[in-house]
């Protein structure tokens, strides 16, 4: 019986999908926030590199990976396997069948360095010296920082207050790394140094860091910011995974019924299902489920607004159309940091907004019993990001049982939660809060 399905070195796509061309209808511009006129390409030269911003516009559905980074790829473990949850199957006693992508098995123990380094090479090309971020859980931190270090380039992040305590490992990896990292709201801003004075316990936010970021940058002309989600280019570096998946599935004989992955900005759901469902919007395939699963702390899709707003705190971004909960809101202190942000990907909002990608949303406690769960079953520890999308998978799986269907389930596994264990211990002594 199969459980891992392989790629070769050789069969690792070269090119990134970008679904932009196959989009329902355009996506709405990026708009300045003093005019509400759409903003130029040029008008973000201050704060990315010219490649970047080319790829952020661009039209081509295809776009070549370049050399230096293929070589990143193979040596942080691409391809990443793929395997079939047959103790979980057994468990659930289900007639459903569920695979999973393991993005937990790179250097940084995510997804995220697949844009890291993209990200790292087109900047250091373009002669830049330091890079500026923020980090909610600290898997996106963590990945730019060995990236900036793959490629002999300084690295600043500003971490989300609550995690920066709740995680210090994550922070020592990245300071190993040789990256400095800066609790957000911090001291080394004039807007971390305002929310401080009011709030000297304030827990912070992912558009709080990134307004500490984008603050540090526009001050120092050898800098750039680098973000870990939400920006087309973003998303369009992470579907390595998908159109990896998209091989192995072939090779698995399977066609998926619902395709599942956890959102925060977007980007692993995105690199994820944007290969299949480009498929889908070209019509080339059908009755596909893409679920985007959130948690209930932050309930963007469920319950946001899709409509113009910032992304940070401060308001220093271009304003961009999203399901938004506002900018300035403050999500409660859930251990799935990474999934703490306000807004989502302007081009995942636009399909969600046209029927194209289901949302739900769960409380933490009932994401740690599907992570506790698969942890037994499957021998993985999930980050918390990623037992939402265990979550529902299991249920899923439970309604085919319920229906007595054979139904395919396929979804992203993230992230490892080796670094996430104060979570998981809170669960286990039963301390960890409803949200």
């Amino acid at each position: 019986m199969d459980v891992k399905y392989l790629l070769s070195v050789d069969e690792m796509p070269k090119k990134w999908y970008n679904i932009l061309p196959d989009l329902p209808e355009p996506l709405p511009p990026p708009l300045n926030p003093a005019t509400k006129e759409p903003i130029k390409p040029s008008d973000l030269e201050p704060i990315f590199p010219k490649e970047l911003i080319k790829q952020e516009v661009s039209d081509k559905r295809y776009i070549d990976i370049p050399d230096d980074v293929i070589e990143a790829y193979l040596r942080l473990g691409r391809p990443t396997p793929l395997y079939r949850a047959r103790r979980l199957e057994e468990y659930l006693n289900t007639p459903a069948k569920i695979f999973y992508k393991r993005e937990d098995v790179s250097f940084s123990g995510s997804h995220k360095p697949n844009t890291a380094v993209a990200q790292a090479y087109y900047n250091k090309r373009e002669g830049v010296e330091t890079l500026v971020t923020e980090t909610g859980a600290g898997q996106w931190g963590t990945a730019l920082s060995l990236a900036c270090a793959m490629f002999d380039l300084k690295c600043k992040v500003f971490m989300v207050r609550v995690s920066y305590n709740q995680k210090p490992y994550r922070r020592i990896i990245m300071q190993l790394y040789g990256a400095e990292v800066y609790p957000s709201p911090s001291d080394k801003t004039e807007f971390g140094k305002k929310l401080l004075e009011e709030n000297p316990e304030h827990p912070g936010s992912l558009g709080i860091a990134i307004s500490e970021a984008i603050e540090t940058v526009v001050k120092d002309e050898k800098a750039k910011y680098s973000l870990g989600s939400v920006l087309n280019h973003v998303l369009l570096h992470q579907t390595i995974i998908g159109q990896e998946l998209l091989l192995q599935l072939e090779k698995a004989d399977v066609k998926p019924d619902v395709m599942i992955g956890c959102v925060g900005g977007g980007s692993n759901f995105a690199g994820f299902s944007y290969p299949l469902l480009g498929k889908v919007l070209r019509k080339e395939e059908e009755n596909i489920r893409f679920v985007a699963v959130e948690p209930k702390a932050c309930p963007t899709l469920t319950k946001g607004e899709y409509r113009y707003d910032f992304g940070d705190t401060a308001g220093l971004t271009p304003l961009i159309k999203m399901y938004t909960l506002g900018h300035d809101f403050v999500p409660s202190p859930i251990h799935a940091g990474g999934l703490r942000y306000h807004g989502d990907a302007p081009s995942l909002c636009l399909l969600y907004d046209k029927g194209y990608i289901e949302a739900r949303a769960y409380d933490q406690v009932a994401t740690f019993e599907a992570g506790a769960l698969f942890a037994k079953t499957e021998g993985i520890v999930p980050a918390p990001e990623s037992n939402h999308a265990i979550k529902a998978a299991i249920d899923e799986a439970l309604e085919a049982k319920k229906k007595g269907e054979e139904r395919v389930i396929v979804f992203n596994l993230s992230g490892h939660g080796l670094l996430d264990l104060k979570g998981y211990m809170d669960f286990l002594e039963g301390k960890l809060q409803p949200t």
